[in-house]
């Protein structure tokens, strides 16, 4: 009920913010305010998002709990499209969603809300590597044999 709440109210704010706005400025400058948003609102998702995968690689990488780079990946995506949403009213939450401290407040939020009863990284526990021998000079391996052309094969020149 709560979500259809928000699908009816939002769209009723934006249309009345669009109305107060364009009476006080005019439509031109209500225009231009809305295109510029969403410009930079672009430029901004677009610059911290990549930061962020970055950031989401380097705890992959290293092994650490990817929870707090992944949703806050996930919120610079909503911020995105929150900003490219003609209006006034989700461009507020959009840019705010851009802020680091609202993102970490929203996630200690969520976490309040949610409890992670395992998590796991790496190799499952039934696929547990075979020990090597560091003496043994046997590699393992697969192959696949390739039947033999008639001439030069293209990469070098005769």
């Amino acid at each position: 009920m709560w979500l259809f709440a928000i699908f009816v109210a939002v769209p009723i704010l934006e249309i009345a913010l669009f109305i107060q706005v364009g009476g006080w400025l005019g439509l031109w400058p209500t225009l231009a305010i809305v295109i510029a948003t969403a410009a930079l609102g672009t430029w901004l998702v677009r610059r911290q998002g990549l930061a962020e995968i970055a950031r989401i690689q380097k705890s992959l990488g290293e092994l650490r709990d990817p929870t707090r780079p992944l949703a806050h990946g996930a919120m610079i995506l909503a911020s995105g499209l929150l900003l490219l949403t003609p209006g006034f009213f989700t461009d507020a939450l959009g840019f705010a969603l851009l802020v680091p401290g609202v993102r970490d407040a929203v996630l200690s939020y969520i976490r309040k809300r949610i409890k992670v009863q395992s998590f796991r990284m790496g190799r499952p526990p039934h696929e547990a590597p075979r020990p090597v021998d560091p003496r043994s000079d046997v590699l393992e391996g697969e192959y696949v044999e390739v039947p033999p052309r008639d001439g030069p094969s293209g990469w070098t020149r005769h």
